[in-house]
């Protein structure tokens, strides 16, 4: 095994990634394994980088330059040039004075000046604080409007213009343009040009309590599930009143297996249909963008179209009501059988595709965060599709079937007031998220985390099963409530929601054209990456604001089931710990991320996630 080059404390020059700039940093230590450095650059960010991105400080000095006398067999090269002269040269037999004799000397011994303009990417600075305004051409500002880099950009175009003039007919001699050339390729030796090409490391840091708490978890999550759709069925949910284990052989039916097989690929197929844009997902670690169909409101619609079809010929679809666990079960067992799937075909991944959370090597743990990171079969990505299809559309599904089962079981001619307001929220919450599909890519479920059992079983089980638990208590515990509570919950839910859009179409459109016109009022703190951080709009009232109009939303689900018992609230509760948990995994990544350009806006944002309070 080939020994390290450079020692843990040793002060080096690092190259940043995905340019061809190196700055100061200091070594931290060494992976054996994957034989990577890592390293710390001066505004707190630290990266892993391969031996060949390193090199020592001495490399960068440059060598003294030549000697301005030419040398025997140039001078007698001269004398065999063409006759012909160049409007620099003077007339021959034309004297000097002995003025423009000690001038000509003195231009030979100074270095080649250039235009004041930007200079290219090969030009050397250490960073300071926050060096990507430099690296950027950005003015020297903490925080910047969208329209800056426009503005910076047309300010450059006349410069450049007349660089390009003045190299096209410069009157300098031919041997001061050798000589710049000359200078010129001994920069080149210092920074390579070529692109640094990504390496996926080992997991590090595990989450989730490491191996012995994603085991649990999946143990967990599964019991949690089928509890609480065993308590719905009781006439007295409480807590503390747990309900009697049913038999195994009542928890499995191979009718409803196939119905789960059937609604997974009749999304798959909704989602292979030539309809809707294609766009490109965020640029992966290899700088590789992966195309996307945004068709997911056109799959709505068309199973809408399915399900009116079934209830037209008299289809009795409170059958899921009836057979909800069974339902569940089933799901869970096809959520198992493609994780399995998921993590056997990552073994074959190259290492470039694999999870940065997931690649521990531990099976466990991989296999619960998920080893690779975007799983296609062609380009039919896996993680993209179970995202928002099949769970999504079929929390909408299972809360139509309770509305109908209340009604039948009840005997109404209308649904319950408290019913209408949790399919009515519910269902914007859900066609929402479909007609602003392509935010999603955005998220870290596809930009960081791997596709495993989290994901397949979070999406296709605990979504429609758990998101629907207010639908499905109401058919077994009618709630009554009056119009003016109703008027009020459905304003709460509107505010949330308000807060929820708003401050997510914020963060999309900026993500994706920081330049746009329309987001020229907002200001952000530029960070080392390249990325601004929002400090205006939603984003400068709190770090997450979409999560705060989550939780609202969620409380307004809960609201319409009354304060009988708080198995309905179940949702709003798990939704703070998640948000809670995912936020805590966020500023963890930021912090790494954006280092030093982190804390700035962590100082002019203190508040997390409610204002005043967290």
């Amino acid at each position: 095994m080939p020994s390290r080059k450079f020692a843990d404390g040793e002060v080096v020059m690092g190259r940043w990634p995905g340019s061809v700039l190196y700055y100061e940093v200091q070594v931290t230590s060494y992976d054996d394994v994957a034989h990577l450095y890592t390293v710390k650059y001066k505004d707190g960010t630290e990266l892993a980088l391969k031996e060949s991105d390193i090199r020592s400080q001495s490399s960068f000095k440059h060598r003294k330059s030549q000697s301005s006398s030419s040398s025997p067999s140039r001078r007698s090269s001269s004398r065999s040039r063409s006759r012909s002269r160049s409007p620099g040269r003077p007339a021959k037999g034309r004297r000097r004075s002995a003025s423009q004799s000690r001038e000509h000397k003195e231009d030979k011994k100074k270095p080649i000046q250039e235009p004041s303009i930007a200079l290219p990417v090969f030009v050397l600075f250490k960073p300071s604080e926050n060096n990507t305004k430099r690296y950027n051409g950005e003015p020297e500002s903490t925080e910047k409007n969208a329209t800056s880099c426009i503005i910076l950009e047309q300010k450059l175009k006349p410069d450049l213009e007349i660089k390009r003039v003045l190299e096209q007919y410069s009157l300098r001699s031919r041997k001061d343009d050798k000589r710049k050339e000359e200078i010129y390729s001994e920069k080149k030796t210092f920074v390579a040009v070529k692109p640094i090409e990504k390496v996926s490391t080992k997991t590090k840091e595990m989450e989730f309590g490491g191996r012995i708490g994603t085991f649990m978890l999946m143990l967990v999550l599964p019991a949690t599930v089928l509890y609480l759709l065993l308590m719905c069925k009781q006439d007295d949910p409480s807590l503390l009143n747990f309900p009697p284990l049913p038999a195994l052989e009542s928890l499995w039916d191979w009718r409803v297996f196939g119905v789960i097989l059937l609604w997974f690929f009749l999304q798959a197929a909704f989602y292979l249909l030539p309809i809707g844009k294609v766009v490109e997902g965020l640029p992966l670690s290899s700088g590789r963008r992966l195309q996307y169909r945004i068709n997911g409101f056109y799959a709505f619609i068309l199973t809408a179209a399915a399900i009116g079809a079934l209830l037209y010929f008299e289809f009795e679809l409170h059958y899921v009501y009836d057979h909800l666990v069974q339902f569940a079960v089933a799901a869970a067992a096809f959520a198992l059988a493609l994780s399995v799937y998921l993590y056997v075909r990552s073994l074959k991944a190259p290492e470039e595709e694999l999870a940065p959370g997931g690649n521990s090597g531990y099976f466990i743990y991989d296999f619960f965060t998920g080893h690779e990171l975007n799983p296609r079969i062609g380009s039919f990505d896996l993680k993209y599709f179970c995202e928002l299809r099949p769970g999504l559309i079929g929390w909408v599904v299972i809360n139509l079937a309770m509305l109908l089962a209340e009604m039948k079981i009840h005997n109404l001619s209308v649904p319950s007031l408290s019913m209408i307001l949790v399919n009515s929220f519910q269902l914007l919450y859900v066609v929402d998220a479909l007609w602003n599909e392509e935010a999603v890519l955005t998220t870290m479920d596809i930009t960081h985390d791997g596709f495993g059992f989290m994901l397949a079983f979070g999406d296709l089980v605990w979504v429609p099963f758990v998101y629907s638990l207010q639908a499905f208590y109401l058919v077994g515990h009618p709630t009554t409530i009056s119009w003016p509570v109703a008027a009020a919950i459905t304003v709460l839910n509107c505010i949330g929601y308000y807060i929820f859009r708003s401050a997510n179409s914020q963060k999309n459109n900026f993500r994706r054209n920081p330049a746009d016109p329309k987001l020229a009022n907002l200001k952000f703190i530029p960070t080392a990456t390249g990325k601004g951080l929002l400090v205006t709009g939603w984003w400068g009232f709190v770090r997450h604001p979409n999560y705060l109009g989550d939780i609202i939303m969620a409380l307004a689900w809960s609201l319409p089931c009354g304060f009988n018992h708080i198995l309905p609230y179940f949702y709003v509760i798990y939704f703070i710990c998640l948000l809670v948990h995912r936020e805590a995994r966020d500023e963890h990544h930021c912090k790494q991320k954006y280092g030093l350009a982190w804390e700035r806006y962590c100082q002019r944002v203190p508040y997390r996630i409610f204002p005043y309070i967290y």
